[in-house]
Order: C-alpha cells, then structure tokens, then sequence
C-alpha cells in the first residue's frame, strides 16, 4: 500500500526502502520557483532514531500497516516476556529490549497494547497508571510528620518509587506508568 505525500499525518507509520518509520511532524512548503514539497520529520521505530526526510509533494510513499492488539501478559521465558492477545488467544514472546521501561509495572495477567507490524512486536503500551502492592518499605519513625515528606518503597515488580511516609508493606498504590511517580493510595 502507499499514501501521497500530500496525505501524511502526525503518526503515520510508512514503509520507506524497508526501514519502519512514524512521522512525528510535516510541513508543506510552496517556493515562489519551483515545485512544492514536504519536509517531514521521522522516528526510526526499531532504534528510535529520528532523521528529516523531504518529498516531492504528491508522491506515493510506502504506507506500513501496523497492527495494535491488546494482550494480557503471561510470564517471563529468559529474555522474553510472554503476551497472550485477549482476541485471538495466540501467545506471543516479545523481546525485553521492546518492553524496555514497562516491565517495572507489569504483573501477571496485566493488559497492555503491543503494536505489531509484520509478525514483530514494535512497542508495548500500558494504561497511564496501574496499581501494584507494596512489599517493603522502610519503618515510619514516630514524631517524623514533615509535610509533604516521601520515603523509598519496593513495589511487587521489583520497581522503587518514593511514597508517603503513612504507606506500609500490603499497601496497593497507583502509579503513573509514564513518569513513574506515586500517585495515590488505593483501599
């Protein structure tokens, strides 16, 4: 399949001599002389990288389809993470290099996006926060009411996040999947 360059949009995957990439920003520019073009900006998805790429504009592009499934997460096989897709019931192993900072919040049976293109799993996207129990923290010291004041706690994946000084081991608490921080205690 293929796109005019006159048809581009911010996240757009395109095919582009076998390279995968998304289009974070496009201009279309008319010189006084000459003919008109887009100048774009692209992401790399397989390292990230970003290049500036200029079309003629109304030229077809190579438009890649990819796929975004959710799928639950099911364990960890060696270097890979397990995902079962909630549709289909396959299972799929994803490199750890893709999950990347999501496995600090993935438990078992978690939901997540994983976008797919061509059989290969690109990116893994969780909720904006989850809830994760607390399985130690250091002691609360009595008289220490500082407002505001936080303290290291190790959650069930492994992951540290600062927390208020009143959360206690067994304790289940909302965190923001993209900064990482304490959001609330839930009940």
């Amino acid at each position: 399949m293929s796109v005019s360059t006159n048809e581009l949009k911010r996240g757009l995957p395109l095919d582009l001599d076998g390279v995968l990439y998304q289009v974070i920003e496009f201009q279309h520019v008319k010189p006084g002389k000459g003919g008109a073009f887009v100048r774009t900006k692209l992401r790399n998805l397989r390292t990230g990288a970003v290049v500036d790429r200029t079309f003629n504009a109304a030229v077809n592009v190579g438009l890649a389809i990819v796929e975004r499934h959710e799928m639950q997460y099911l364990y960890r096989d060696g270097e890979d993470f397990v995902f079962m897709d909630t549709g289909s019931f396959e299972q799929h192993h994803v490199p750890a290099a893709i999950v990347d900072q999501s496995a600090s919040y993935l438990t078992e049976g978690a939901t997540a996006v994983v976008a797919v293109y061509e059989g290969q799993a690109l990116s893994v996207e969780l909720p904006a926060s989850v809830v994760l129990s607390v399985t130690g923290t250091d002691p609360e010291v009595r008289g220490d009411r500082v407002s505001g004041a936080l303290k290291p706690a190790t959650l069930e994946t492994g992951y540290v996040v600062q927390v208020p000084l009143f959360v206690e081991p067994g304790d289940r608490v909302k965190v923001d999947t993209r900064t990482g921080e304490y959001i609330t205690r839930e009940k």
